[in-house]
């Protein structure tokens, strides 16, 4: 089961999240969530058993 670990604001943001992610070794995967105008927000996704340990490196990157 996917779940969200993460909502970035923009496709670029999104992307950086994703790689960073990706280079420390976690499985990852973005969806676009939402649009409204030209503001859009995507989820970055995560297998749930690894999501703990996912928000911990985004709070070790600085990320969150």
């Amino acid at each position: 089961m996917w779940t969200a670990v993460y909502l970035a604001t923009g496709l670029d943001a999104a992307n950086e999240v994703e790689k960073r992610l990706q280079e420390e070794g976690f499985l990852v995967k973005k969806r676009l969530f939402t649009k409204e105008g030209d503001e859009e927000l995507y989820e970055i996704l995560a297998p749930e058993f690894e999501a703990d340990d996912i928000r911990s490196v985004l709070f070790d990157l600085g990320i969150i």
